[in-house]
């Protein structure tokens, strides 16, 4: 069994900061104080324990204590994502089956009207119920139930378990350690696993959060500056951004940061190499909504020796290439471990996401002969020419250390000769062409990986968490083949 996150660090360490938020902060016994209140008016709604509710809500305080109050409410959670379509979110909620989303007031446009709402105002109005939270959950209790990007096909929404979560966290703990002044700079959404998870640490360890609405290059490069957060999570693009901060005025991180965790696809050695320089401990880690955050993540001592790798799988958890019979032979990702879902619901819920007892990942990598962990890209997003695979990070990976180059996004376009050849888009912060890209990629990469066309563009398209999000290039690109109004640049 497991204990109630909240509940049992209130107990423990009732006056220490839970999170701050601007200029506000709350202890864990205030923390639990509100969600209890809150829970109590949710009850009052009629909301029965285990009854499944869907979520909507921005990244500020009155979110964290509604998801609180959710859960010491018995309420298994549907994250919804505030950057969804109604249309996309309505299907979600019908395919979770949900009894009503409990929606932030200014968020209530985004709901379809013909879904059932519970605003928060309403619930704050509402009459309280008397309730007692359960001390202990059975570690497959439903906590939350957050849908996948859908990259391919439709979204699925995976099922994450007190035991999920817990093991999770204590994975990463035991790999990344913990001090009594850590305090985790949250500008990740809390509806995706990158910033609950955050949320659950806070509980499990008794670290503050700092939470931010939404990312800020300029603030969250001066906390780092000043050392008044410890740890950070981002994707490479917010990782890139703080760093142009950081430069900008030859300003260092404070020895007291500890710990920049990027997530969401691989990151450029370029930013890992500016972060050594400005003395930013980046630690690259690799996990998915499957398997509540991380399954890897590279140790402190081996960031330099092993620039470019997820690390080592956590504690609790395994990782074997599938077909692999020797190191440095690239397939797909397999996972076993208790972090990994037991399985989806909705459409999806007669699918088994194991295949003997192994969760397939649908990502690429490789584990060297020391047992570390290499992502090399995303099967969907592998491009074959002329028989050779080209995988687009790799290029990405290159066209980023180009001082004029933003954001770089590759994909593959038709070819009638090679059948498929990798296309790039780029972001420009400086003048730069096609022709230049070209002569620094041919010093660079063979020529069979050299993109065949640059796209000079003003974004790359990217979700909620700021992951880059090839199946739209890859739309883009067919655009280019129908002569679409994106400018080609070669």
């Amino acid at each position: 069994m497991i204990p109630n996150w909240l509940m049992q660090r209130a107990y423990l360490t009732p006056h220490k900061t839970a999170f701050s938020f601007g200029e506000e902060r709350w202890t864990f016994w205030e923390m639990k104080d509100r969600a209890l209140q809150l829970a109590g008016k949710l009850k009052g709604q009629g909301l029965a324990s285990d009854s499944r509710i869907a979520l909507l809500g921005s990244s500020n305080p009155e979110m964290v204590f509604m998801i609180q109050a959710c859960l010491l409410a018995d309420l298994e959670i549907v994250m919804l994502n505030s950057r969804l379509t109604a249309e996309e979110l309505q299907w979600q909620v019908k395919d979770s089956k949900a009894a009503t989303v409990l929606v932030q007031d200014s968020l209530r446009h985004l709901v379809h009207p013909n879904l059932p709402v519970l605003l928060f105002s309403e619930v704050e109005a509402g009459q309280s119920m008397a309730h007692v939270p359960q001390e202990l959950w059975g570690p497959d209790r439903t906590i939350t139930i957050m849908y996948t990007s859908g990259t391919t096909g439709l979204p699925k929404g995976v099922r994450q378990t007190a035991g999920n979560h817990t093991s999770s966290a204590l994975s990463s703990v035991l790999n990344l350690g913990l001090e009594e002044q850590d305090v985790w700079l949250c500008a990740m959404p809390l509806f995706h696993i990158s910033g609950f998870s955050i949320l659950v640490r806070s509980l499990l360890y008794g670290m503050e959060v700092r939470l931010y609405e939404k990312f800020d290059a300029v603030a969250a490069a001066e906390e780092i500056r000043q050392g008044t957060v410890t740890r950070m999570s981002v994707v490479a693009t917010m990782l890139n951004r703080i760093l142009q901060e950081l430069e900008k005025q030859d300003q260092m991180a404070h020895p007291s940061f500890r710990t920049m965790l990027p997530g969401g696809g691989p990151v450029p050695v370029n930013y890992l190499e500016r972060a050594a320089e400005r003395n930013m401990p980046v630690l690259q880690t690799y996990g998915m909504t499957e398997t509540s955050s991380q399954t890897a993540t590279l140790a402190a001592q081996d960031a330099i020796r092993k620039i470019g790798s997820a690390g080592k799988p956590l504690f609790f958890n395994q990782i074997k290439i599938n077909g692999a019979h020797a190191a440095g032979d690239v397939g797909e990702v397999l996972i076993r471990g208790p972090h990994v879902t037991p399985g989806y619901i909705g459409h999806a819920a007669t699918e088994d996401p194991l295949r003997d007892g192994w969760l397939p990942t649908g990502d690429l990598g490789y584990i060297d002969e020391e047992g570390y962990l290499f992502i090399v890209d995303r099967r969907s997003d592998l491009i074959i020419s002329g028989g050779e695979n080209i995988y687009p990070a790799e290029i990405e990976n290159i066209l980023a250390s180009h001082p004029a180059v933003l954001e770089a996004g590759v994909c593959g376009q038709a070819h009638p000769e090679w059948g498929t050849v990798p296309v790039a888009f780029i972001v420009k912060q400086g003048e730069v062409t096609a022709d230049t890209l070209t002569a620094f990629c041919e010093e660079r990469l063979a020529r069979y990986k050299l993109p065949k066309a640059y796209y000079f563009v003003n974004q790359l398209p990217r979700n909620a968490s700021n992951k880059l999000l090839r199946r739209e290039l890859k739309q883009w690109a067919a655009q280019q083949e129908g002569h679409g109004n994106l400018e080609r640049s070669d």
